[in-house]
C-alpha cells in the first residue's frame, strides 16, 4: 500500500497492522513562511482507512465517518472505487448561477476524489466511463457506490477546518484555525 510506504518513511511510530497511524508534519507556514489568507501551519497527521460498499452514498458516508470519529480538520488523501450515480456542479457555476449541474447514471471508475470533509464538505471528483472518457466537478451528492470505495482520510490533528462566506467568491470558503479544546 503506497500510503503506508510513504508514511513509514515519514513516521517513526508507523504501525503497519493498524487502520490508522500518525506522524508529525511541518510546512513553510509553520515557520512563518506564508500561511496565506486561509491560515495554515504545521500539524500532526492522523490517517484513517475506510471502505464503503455497494449502494452506499459516498459523500454522506464520509461525512458520517468524520462525525463518528470527531475529526476536526479532515481531508481526503486518496480513493479508489466505482459509482453508479453522481451529481456534480460544473466549473462554470457561480454563486448566483449554481444551476450548472449534471446528473450522471451508469458505471464509473473513481479516478480522483479530493477535498476537505469538515461539516460543509468541499469535495471534487473525476470519474471515467466505460470508454475511458472523464468528467469531473464539485460533488453535490448522489455518489452511489457500485462495487467499492476505498478511502484514505487524513486529519491535521493540530488544526480545525470551518467555512465562512467569502464576499469575493460568493461561496463559503475554508478557514484554517489552530485546534483548541474550546473549538
Amino acid at each position: 500500500m503506497c500510503v503506508n510506504v510513504e508514511l513509514k518513511r515519514l513516521c517513526s511510530d508507523f504501525s503497519p497492522s493498524g487502520a490508522s497511524t500518525s506522524c508529525r508534519m511541518s510546512s513553510a507556514a509553520a515557520s512563518g513562511g506564508g500561511g496565506g489568507a486561509g491560515g495554515g501551519g504545521g500539524s500532526g497527521l492522523q490517517v484513517h482507512a475506510v471502505r464503503f460498499g455497494p449502494g452506499q452514498e459516498l459523500l454522506g458516508s464520509l461525512q458520517a465517518f468524520v462525525e463518528e470519529k470527531r475529526l476536526r480538520a479532515p481531508f481526503i488523501i486518496t480513493c479508489v472505487g466505482s459509482v453508479t450515480k453522481a451529481t456534480l456542479r460544473l466549473a462554470n457555476a457561480t454563486a448566483t448561477n449554481t444551476n450548472e449541474v449534471i446528473h450522471l447514471s451508469g458505471r464509473f471508475e473513481i479516478v480522483s476524489l479530493v477535498g476537505t470533509l469538515n461539516r460543509d464538505a468541499h469535495v471534487h471528483v473525476c470519474l471515467s466511463d466505460g470508454e475511458g472518457r472523464t468528467v469531473g466537478g464539485h460533488v453535490l451528492g448522489d455518489l452511489e457506490v457500485f462495487t467499492t470505495a476505498e478511502v484514505v482520510v487524513g486529519e491535521a490533528v493540530d488544526l480545525q477546518f470551518t467555512r465562512e462566506m467569502d464576499e469575493k467568491t460568493g461561496f463559503p470558503e475554508l478557514v484554517v484555525q489552530p485546534h483548541t479544546s474550546d473549538n
